[in-house]
Protein backbone atom coordinates (compact mmCIF):
# COMPACT_ATOMS: atom_id res chain seq x y z
CA UNK A 1 0.00 0.00 0.00
CA UNK A 2 1.42 3.46 -1.01
CA UNK A 3 2.25 5.83 1.83
CA UNK A 4 -0.52 8.31 0.96
CA UNK A 5 -3.28 5.61 1.03
CA UNK A 6 -1.94 5.06 4.78
CA UNK A 7 -1.97 8.37 5.63
CA UNK A 8 -5.85 8.39 4.84
CA UNK A 9 -6.55 5.56 8.26
CA UNK A 10 -3.81 7.50 10.18
CA UNK A 11 -4.83 9.16 13.67
CA UNK A 12 -3.75 12.21 15.19
CA UNK A 13 -4.65 12.37 18.94
CA UNK A 14 -4.20 15.69 20.97
CA UNK A 15 -4.07 16.27 24.67
CA UNK A 16 -7.02 18.30 26.16
CA UNK A 17 -6.19 19.78 29.82
CA UNK A 18 -9.43 21.75 30.00
CA UNK A 19 -12.68 22.94 27.56
CA UNK A 20 -10.11 25.28 25.55
CA UNK A 21 -7.48 23.25 24.63
CA UNK A 22 -10.22 20.43 24.09
CA UNK A 23 -12.15 22.98 21.60
CA UNK A 24 -8.76 24.05 20.04
CA UNK A 25 -7.81 20.28 19.07
CA UNK A 26 -10.90 19.66 17.64
CA UNK A 27 -10.97 22.92 15.78
CA UNK A 28 -7.24 22.26 14.65
CA UNK A 29 -7.80 18.92 13.07
CA UNK A 30 -7.44 16.50 15.51
CA UNK A 31 -8.95 13.07 14.66
CA UNK A 32 -9.01 11.65 18.34
CA UNK A 33 -8.58 13.75 22.21
CA UNK A 34 -7.29 11.88 25.33
CA UNK A 35 -8.29 13.67 28.68
CA UNK A 36 -7.77 12.69 32.36
CA UNK A 37 -10.27 13.04 35.36
CA UNK A 38 -8.52 14.61 38.60
CA UNK A 39 -6.20 12.45 40.37
CA UNK A 40 -6.23 9.36 38.26
CA UNK A 41 -4.17 10.02 35.71
CA UNK A 42 -0.63 10.74 35.03
CA UNK A 43 -1.35 14.54 34.70
CA UNK A 44 -2.99 15.44 37.82
CA UNK A 45 -0.67 18.43 38.06
CA UNK A 46 -0.18 21.23 35.70
CA UNK A 47 -3.09 19.92 33.60
CA UNK A 48 -6.62 21.33 35.19
CA UNK A 49 -8.41 18.14 33.88
CA UNK A 50 -11.99 17.37 33.72
CA UNK A 51 -14.84 15.91 36.15
CA UNK A 52 -16.80 13.03 35.41
CA UNK A 53 -20.08 15.37 35.43
CA UNK A 54 -18.47 16.87 31.95
CA UNK A 55 -17.64 13.35 30.49
CA UNK A 56 -21.19 13.23 28.60
CA UNK A 57 -20.73 16.75 27.39
CA UNK A 58 -17.47 16.26 26.02
CA UNK A 59 -18.81 12.88 23.87
CA UNK A 60 -21.55 14.41 22.70
CA UNK A 61 -18.89 18.00 21.70
CA UNK A 62 -16.60 15.83 19.74
CA UNK A 63 -19.27 12.93 18.04
CA UNK A 64 -20.81 16.19 16.99
CA UNK A 65 -17.21 16.85 14.91
CA UNK A 66 -16.42 13.08 13.94
CA UNK A 67 -13.87 13.28 16.84
CA UNK A 68 -13.06 9.91 18.95
CA UNK A 69 -12.53 10.16 22.72
CA UNK A 70 -10.39 8.44 25.29
CA UNK A 71 -10.24 8.97 28.77
CA UNK A 72 -6.88 8.21 30.91
CA UNK A 73 -7.30 6.10 34.05
CA UNK A 74 -3.47 5.08 34.01
CA UNK A 75 -1.38 5.87 37.24
CA UNK A 76 -0.78 3.34 40.06
CA UNK A 77 -3.76 2.11 42.14
CA UNK A 78 -3.66 1.77 45.38
CA UNK A 79 -6.93 -0.57 47.21
CA UNK A 80 -8.55 2.80 48.08
CA UNK A 81 -8.68 3.40 44.58
CA UNK A 82 -10.53 0.86 43.68
CA UNK A 83 -13.77 1.95 43.83
CA UNK A 84 -13.41 5.68 42.55
CA UNK A 85 -11.39 3.60 38.93
CA UNK A 86 -14.53 1.54 38.54
CA UNK A 87 -16.31 4.87 38.67
CA UNK A 88 -14.52 6.83 36.53
CA UNK A 89 -14.19 3.87 33.93
CA UNK A 90 -17.98 3.06 34.36
CA UNK A 91 -18.82 6.78 33.47
CA UNK A 92 -16.63 6.81 30.34
CA UNK A 93 -18.53 3.81 29.05
CA UNK A 94 -21.96 5.65 30.07
CA UNK A 95 -20.33 8.75 28.33
CA UNK A 96 -20.27 6.46 25.44
CA UNK A 97 -16.27 7.48 25.17
CA UNK A 98 -14.26 5.32 22.44
CA UNK A 99 -11.59 3.71 25.03
CA UNK A 100 -10.09 4.38 28.16
CA UNK A 101 -6.14 4.17 28.56
CA UNK A 102 -5.31 1.94 31.30
CA UNK A 103 -2.24 0.14 32.86
CA UNK A 104 -2.87 -1.33 36.22
CA UNK A 105 -4.46 -4.78 35.85
CA UNK A 106 -7.35 -3.96 38.09
CA UNK A 107 -8.33 -0.98 35.51
CA UNK A 108 -7.74 -3.21 32.38
CA UNK A 109 -9.79 -6.55 34.27
CA UNK A 110 -12.61 -3.88 35.01
CA UNK A 111 -12.69 -2.30 31.61
CA UNK A 112 -12.81 -5.33 30.30
CA UNK A 113 -15.37 -6.68 32.64
CA UNK A 114 -17.73 -3.55 31.94
CA UNK A 115 -16.85 -4.30 28.08
CA UNK A 116 -15.55 -0.85 27.32
CA UNK A 117 -12.99 -0.70 24.51
CA UNK A 118 -9.06 -0.33 26.02
CA UNK A 119 -5.80 1.31 25.12
CA UNK A 120 -2.46 -0.06 26.71
CA UNK A 121 -0.69 2.63 28.12
CA UNK A 122 2.87 3.28 27.52
CA UNK A 123 3.48 2.85 31.20
CA UNK A 124 3.80 -1.34 30.29
CA UNK A 125 6.81 -1.18 28.25
CA UNK A 126 5.41 -2.97 25.20
CA UNK A 127 8.42 -3.32 23.53
CA UNK A 128 8.06 -6.85 21.68
CA UNK A 129 5.67 -8.86 20.33
CA UNK A 130 5.62 -11.26 22.70
CA UNK A 131 4.29 -8.59 25.07
CA UNK A 132 1.60 -7.55 21.97
CA UNK A 133 -0.12 -10.77 22.13
CA UNK A 134 -0.65 -10.87 25.58
CA UNK A 135 -2.39 -7.27 25.52
CA UNK A 136 -4.42 -8.24 22.54
CA UNK A 137 -6.44 -10.65 24.90
CA UNK A 138 -7.61 -7.16 26.10
CA UNK A 139 -7.30 -4.43 23.79
CA UNK A 140 -7.79 -3.59 20.06
CA UNK A 141 -4.66 -0.40 20.52
CA UNK A 142 -1.31 -0.37 22.25
CA UNK A 143 0.55 2.41 22.86
CA UNK A 144 4.13 0.96 22.72
CA UNK A 145 7.36 2.06 24.68
CA UNK A 146 8.90 5.27 24.02
CA UNK A 147 12.24 3.63 24.05
CA UNK A 148 11.82 1.68 20.87
CA UNK A 149 13.41 2.66 17.63
CA UNK A 150 11.53 3.07 14.21
CA UNK A 151 13.15 -0.19 12.85
CA UNK A 152 11.90 -1.89 15.88
CA UNK A 153 8.24 -0.66 15.57
CA UNK A 154 8.05 -1.66 11.77
CA UNK A 155 8.70 -5.16 13.01
CA UNK A 156 6.60 -5.55 15.53
CA UNK A 157 3.46 -4.07 13.36
CA UNK A 158 4.49 -6.31 10.66
CA UNK A 159 4.31 -9.41 12.83
CA UNK A 160 0.97 -8.50 13.70
CA UNK A 161 0.17 -8.37 10.37
CA UNK A 162 1.89 -11.65 9.79
CA UNK A 163 0.37 -13.35 12.28
CA UNK A 164 -2.88 -11.77 12.00
CA UNK A 165 -3.08 -10.80 15.97
CA UNK A 166 -6.48 -9.42 16.80
CA UNK A 167 -7.92 -7.67 19.37
CA UNK A 168 -11.34 -7.99 21.37
CA UNK A 169 -12.94 -6.46 18.13
CA UNK A 170 -11.69 -9.69 16.16
CA UNK A 171 -9.24 -6.37 14.21
CA UNK A 172 -5.93 -6.08 13.52
CA UNK A 173 -4.25 -5.23 16.63
CA UNK A 174 -3.40 -1.16 16.28
CA UNK A 175 -0.25 0.31 17.22
CA UNK A 176 -0.38 3.97 18.79
CA UNK A 177 2.93 6.01 19.45
CA UNK A 178 3.87 8.85 20.66
CA UNK A 179 5.24 11.79 18.20
CA UNK A 180 5.62 15.05 20.15
CA UNK A 181 6.20 16.59 23.04
CA UNK A 182 7.98 16.06 26.42
CA UNK A 183 10.28 13.14 26.99
CA UNK A 184 10.97 11.39 30.18
CA UNK A 185 14.54 9.84 31.42
CA UNK A 186 12.91 7.05 32.96
CA UNK A 187 12.04 4.05 31.35
CA UNK A 188 8.47 4.73 30.08
CA UNK A 189 7.85 7.28 32.53
CA UNK A 190 8.83 5.08 35.86
CA UNK A 191 9.97 7.57 37.56
CA UNK A 192 10.92 7.30 41.92
CA UNK A 193 12.57 10.90 41.59
CA UNK A 194 10.08 12.94 42.90
CA UNK A 195 8.24 10.02 45.47
CA UNK A 196 11.56 10.37 47.24
CA UNK A 197 12.70 13.56 47.28
CA UNK A 198 9.52 15.47 47.77
CA UNK A 199 7.11 12.04 48.32
CA UNK A 200 5.03 13.33 45.24
CA UNK A 201 4.70 10.01 42.95
CA UNK A 202 4.91 10.77 39.12
CA UNK A 203 3.74 7.73 38.68
CA UNK A 204 0.35 9.14 40.51
CA UNK A 205 0.14 12.02 38.10
CA UNK A 206 2.17 14.17 40.70
CA UNK A 207 5.56 14.62 38.91
CA UNK A 208 7.82 17.64 40.72
CA UNK A 209 10.00 17.14 37.73
CA UNK A 210 13.15 17.10 39.90
CA UNK A 211 15.03 15.77 36.36
CA UNK A 212 14.49 19.34 34.62
CA UNK A 213 16.97 21.17 37.11
CA UNK A 214 21.06 21.50 36.61
CA UNK A 215 22.87 18.78 38.40
CA UNK A 216 26.74 18.28 38.91
CA UNK A 217 28.96 15.23 40.09
CA UNK A 218 31.11 15.47 42.65
CA UNK A 219 33.67 13.18 43.99
CA UNK A 220 32.89 13.27 48.35
CA UNK A 221 36.16 12.20 48.65
CA UNK A 222 38.19 14.66 46.88
CA UNK A 223 35.80 17.17 46.40
CA UNK A 224 36.91 16.96 42.81
CA UNK A 225 33.74 17.80 41.05
CA UNK A 226 33.03 15.31 37.61
CA UNK A 227 33.43 17.94 33.80
CA UNK A 228 30.19 17.15 31.94
CA UNK A 229 29.04 18.93 28.87
CA UNK A 230 25.83 19.89 30.05
CA UNK A 231 24.21 20.51 33.82
CA UNK A 232 21.24 19.23 32.77
CA UNK A 233 22.15 15.30 32.52
CA UNK A 234 18.54 13.92 32.99
CA UNK A 235 16.49 16.25 30.62
CA UNK A 236 15.73 15.29 27.28
CA UNK A 237 15.18 17.37 24.74
CA UNK A 238 11.51 17.70 23.81
CA UNK A 239 9.78 15.15 21.02
CA UNK A 240 9.58 16.03 17.37
CA UNK A 241 8.86 13.72 14.21
CA UNK A 242 7.76 15.97 12.05
CA UNK A 243 10.91 15.59 9.99
CA UNK A 244 9.73 11.48 9.49
CA UNK A 245 6.32 11.50 9.89
CA UNK A 246 6.23 9.61 6.20
CA UNK A 247 8.38 6.66 7.80
CA UNK A 248 6.21 6.27 11.11
CA UNK A 249 3.00 6.46 8.64
CA UNK A 250 4.99 3.45 6.03
CA UNK A 251 6.09 1.56 9.41
CA UNK A 252 1.91 0.66 9.73
CA UNK A 253 1.29 2.74 13.12
CA UNK A 254 -1.83 3.61 13.24
CA UNK A 255 -1.99 6.29 15.91
CA UNK A 256 0.18 9.35 16.54
CA UNK A 257 -0.20 10.50 19.89
CA UNK A 258 0.59 14.18 21.00
CA UNK A 259 1.95 14.45 24.65
CA UNK A 260 0.60 17.90 26.55
CA UNK A 261 -2.23 17.68 28.45
CA UNK A 262 -0.32 20.68 30.95
CA UNK A 263 0.04 23.07 27.85
CA UNK A 264 -2.12 25.58 27.35
CA UNK A 265 -4.39 26.23 24.02
CA UNK A 266 -2.42 27.93 21.54
CA UNK A 267 0.59 24.89 22.10
CA UNK A 268 -2.53 22.49 21.34
CA UNK A 269 -3.69 24.34 18.47
CA UNK A 270 -0.02 25.29 16.70
CA UNK A 271 1.18 21.78 17.30
CA UNK A 272 -1.92 19.88 15.84
CA UNK A 273 -2.35 22.28 13.06
CA UNK A 274 1.57 21.38 11.96
CA UNK A 275 0.78 17.68 12.19
CA UNK A 276 -2.62 18.08 10.21
CA UNK A 277 -1.08 20.20 7.62
CA UNK A 278 1.95 17.43 7.38
CA UNK A 279 -0.17 14.31 7.57
CA UNK A 280 -2.47 15.87 4.56
CA UNK A 281 0.84 16.83 2.73
CA UNK A 282 1.60 13.12 3.07
CA UNK A 283 -1.66 11.92 1.85
CA UNK A 284 -1.29 14.71 -1.04
CA UNK A 285 2.24 13.60 -1.73
CA UNK A 286 3.22 17.16 -1.33
CA UNK A 287 5.46 16.58 1.68
CA UNK A 288 8.52 18.24 1.52
CA UNK A 289 11.90 19.34 2.90
CA UNK A 290 10.59 22.95 2.57
CA UNK A 291 7.07 21.87 4.26
CA UNK A 292 8.75 20.41 6.80
CA UNK A 293 11.18 23.89 7.58
CA UNK A 294 8.24 25.75 8.09
CA UNK A 295 6.59 23.32 10.32
CA UNK A 296 9.61 23.00 12.38
CA UNK A 297 9.72 26.88 12.60
CA UNK A 298 5.51 26.90 13.74
CA UNK A 299 6.93 24.15 16.28
CA UNK A 300 9.27 26.51 17.79
CA UNK A 301 7.45 29.10 18.62
CA UNK A 302 5.06 26.92 21.31
CA UNK A 303 6.52 25.12 24.79
CA UNK A 304 9.73 23.34 23.82
CA UNK A 305 12.90 22.71 25.30
CA UNK A 306 14.48 21.99 21.93
CA UNK A 307 13.51 19.49 19.90
CA UNK A 308 14.58 16.26 18.91
CA UNK A 309 14.52 12.70 17.29
CA UNK A 310 13.84 11.46 20.99
CA UNK A 311 15.14 7.68 19.86
CA UNK A 312 12.87 7.17 16.80
CA UNK A 313 16.13 7.65 14.45
CA UNK A 314 18.60 5.31 16.86
CA UNK A 315 20.44 6.87 19.80
CA UNK A 316 21.64 10.61 20.09
CA UNK A 317 24.45 12.30 21.29
CA UNK A 318 22.55 15.88 21.19
CA UNK A 319 19.28 14.84 23.25
CA UNK A 320 19.68 16.85 26.11
CA UNK A 321 18.29 19.89 27.28
CA UNK A 322 20.63 23.17 27.49
CA UNK A 323 18.72 25.08 29.57
CA UNK A 324 15.85 24.70 32.48
CA UNK A 325 12.93 25.64 30.86
CA UNK A 326 11.03 26.85 27.96
CA UNK A 327 13.09 27.82 24.93
CA UNK A 328 9.43 28.79 22.72
CA UNK A 329 10.20 31.82 20.64
CA UNK A 330 6.96 33.41 20.99
CA UNK A 331 4.79 33.99 24.36
CA UNK A 332 1.41 35.07 25.28
CA UNK A 333 1.22 38.17 27.55
CA UNK A 334 -2.42 38.56 29.02
CA UNK A 335 -4.39 41.60 27.72
CA UNK A 336 -7.71 41.82 29.00
CA UNK A 337 -11.40 40.47 28.97
CA UNK A 338 -13.51 40.08 25.84
CA UNK A 339 -16.52 42.58 27.40
CA UNK A 340 -19.37 41.99 24.14
CA UNK A 341 -19.67 40.59 20.77
CA UNK A 342 -21.58 41.95 18.04
CA UNK A 343 -22.31 38.81 16.13
CA UNK A 344 -24.26 40.73 13.00
CA UNK A 345 -21.01 42.58 12.30
CA UNK A 346 -18.61 39.95 13.69
CA UNK A 347 -17.01 42.26 16.06
CA UNK A 348 -15.51 41.93 19.66
CA UNK A 349 -15.66 44.70 22.15
CA UNK A 350 -12.41 44.35 24.50
CA UNK A 351 -11.19 45.79 27.63
CA UNK A 352 -7.42 46.32 28.15
CA UNK A 353 -6.94 45.61 31.88
CA UNK A 354 -3.07 44.67 32.13
CA UNK A 355 -0.05 47.32 31.93
CA UNK A 356 0.24 46.49 27.95
CA UNK A 357 0.33 48.16 24.61
CA UNK A 358 -1.33 46.73 21.84
CA UNK A 359 0.32 47.58 18.24
CA UNK A 360 -1.20 47.64 14.70
CA UNK A 361 -0.43 44.51 13.05
CA UNK A 362 0.44 42.42 16.29
CA UNK A 363 -0.77 38.43 16.86
CA UNK A 364 -3.40 38.48 19.34
CA UNK A 365 -5.23 35.58 20.61
CA UNK A 366 -8.69 34.86 22.62
CA UNK A 367 -9.74 31.80 24.68
CA UNK A 368 -12.33 30.25 26.01
CA UNK A 369 -14.31 27.64 27.86
CA UNK A 370 -16.70 27.56 23.90
CA UNK A 371 -14.44 29.45 22.29
CA UNK A 372 -11.73 27.56 22.27
CA UNK A 373 -8.58 29.65 20.66
CA UNK A 374 -9.11 32.42 17.87
CA UNK A 375 -5.61 33.77 16.09
CA UNK A 376 -6.03 37.37 14.59
CA UNK A 377 -4.11 40.23 13.99
CA UNK A 378 -4.75 43.21 15.15
CA UNK A 379 -6.21 45.60 12.44
CA UNK A 380 -8.70 48.22 12.32
CA UNK A 381 -8.94 48.81 16.25
CA UNK A 382 -11.54 51.33 16.78
CA UNK A 383 -11.53 53.90 20.14
CA UNK A 384 -14.60 56.34 20.26
CA UNK A 385 -15.24 55.49 16.71
CA UNK A 386 -11.46 56.69 15.53
CA UNK A 387 -8.87 53.78 14.08
CA UNK A 388 -6.69 54.14 16.17
CA UNK A 389 -3.16 52.15 15.31
CA UNK A 390 -2.16 51.67 18.98
CA UNK A 391 -4.19 50.98 22.45
CA UNK A 392 -3.12 50.51 26.25
CA UNK A 393 -4.31 49.98 29.64
CA UNK A 394 -7.84 50.95 30.74
CA UNK A 395 -8.88 51.69 27.23
CA UNK A 396 -11.76 49.96 25.19
CA UNK A 397 -11.79 48.98 21.86
CA UNK A 398 -13.57 47.29 19.49
CA UNK A 399 -12.60 45.19 16.07
CA UNK A 400 -13.76 42.45 13.45
CA UNK A 401 -12.78 38.84 14.41
CA UNK A 402 -13.05 35.95 12.07
CA UNK A 403 -15.36 33.84 14.14
CA UNK A 404 -17.78 34.37 17.17
CA UNK A 405 -16.38 35.07 20.55
CA UNK A 406 -17.94 35.32 24.42
CA UNK A 407 -18.13 37.73 27.09
CA UNK A 408 -15.17 37.15 29.54
CA UNK A 409 -13.29 35.24 27.08
CA UNK A 410 -9.51 36.07 27.90
CA UNK A 411 -7.51 38.27 25.44
CA UNK A 412 -3.54 37.47 25.05
CA UNK A 413 -0.67 39.02 22.61
CA UNK A 414 0.94 36.49 21.11
CA UNK A 415 4.61 38.24 21.41
CA UNK A 416 7.62 37.06 19.58
CA UNK A 417 10.96 36.20 21.20
CA UNK A 418 12.59 39.93 19.86
CA UNK A 419 9.41 41.72 22.03
CA UNK A 420 9.75 39.80 25.18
Amino acid sequence: MKISQKAKSFKLLAPAGDWECLRAAVQAGANCVYLGISNFNMRSTGAKNFEIKDLKKISKYCQSNNVETYLTVNTVLYNSDLKKMQKIIKSAKDADFNGVIVSDFAAIQYAQEIKIPMCISTQLSVSNIESVRFFSKYSDRIILARELNLEQIKEIVEQIKKESITGPNEKLVEIEIFGHGALCVAVSGRCNMSLYCYNSSANRGECTQVCRRAYKVEDLETGQELKIDNNYIMSPKDLCTIGFLDKIIDSGVKVLKIEGRGRPPEYVDTVIRAYRKAIDAIEKETYSKKLIKELNKELETVFNRELSTGLYMGRNYDEWAKGPGNQAKTKRVFVGKVLHYFSKKKIALIEITANVKLKEGEECLITGKTTGLLRFKLDNMVINDKVVKTAEQKEQFTIKVPQKVRKNDNVFLNKTSQNF
